[in-house]
């Protein structure tokens, strides 16, 4: 089994890092396939809704200029994938932003790539918005049929400072249980796959 973390934050080894950090340990030593791709700070363009990702139908934006169609291929590899982002007035990154209109619209306008999916969102905030973000991530996720295992609380790390976060117990914990959550889920639902129901 395959889960894929990606960092909207431009801070490479931020609160978000680590946050994400916490929530793969689990799945790592559950023997999973664990990747990790910084997405914040990388040139990706937001969604310009030319529609021709549901014109041609190949799976792929037709604006091949930046990281999209790399990240995208990762995701539709992936049994599991979490997002991770800072709290920016209350949402996600702009990186974060344009991967899941970008990734979203031509997962959904293909038959539903993500379907069956795995998805989990995870949220570093100095000090509030953190549920506004959360929220807009996991959208995405249930419009797309995915699958979204809860935690002990939403899955909001607290921290200004860079590593802060390693502060707020009670985060770290909610990660850590997030990570066991999604090797439970992985195995309870991944070999039945196929089995879906698409409509």
């Amino acid at each position: 089994m395959k889960v894929l973390a990606i960092n909207g934050s431009p801070r490479k080894n931020g609160n978000t890092a680590l946050l994400l950090h916490e929530a793969l340990a689990p799945l790592l030593e559950a023997g999973w396939d664990v990747e990790s791709v910084q997405l914040g700070g990388k040139k990706i363009q937001g969604c310009r809704g030319c529609g021709k990702c549901a014109e041609l139908k190949n799976g792929r934006c037709v604006f091949d200029n930046d990281i999209l169609n790399e990240l995208l291929q990762k995701m539709l590899a992936a049994d599991a994938m979490i997002l991770g982002t800072p709290c920016y007035f209350t949402d996600m990154s702009a990186e974060l932003k344009a991967l899941v209109d970008r990734a979203g619209y031509v997962a959904y306008v293909n038959g539903g790539l993500f379907q069956g999916k795995i998805g989990a969102a995870v949220v570093a905030a100095g000090r509030a918005g953190a549920t506004h973000a959360y929220d807009s991530i996991n959208h995405m996720f249930l419009m797309s049929k995915m699958l979204v295992p809860g935690s002990t609380y939403w899955n909001v790390g607290f921290g200004h400072a860079e590593g802060e976060a390693a502060k707020d117990a009670f985060a770290l914990e909610n990660m850590r249980h997030l990570g066991r959550a999604i090797d439970w889920l992985g195995k309870a639902v991944i070999p039945y796959m196929a089995e879906y129901p698409a409509a």
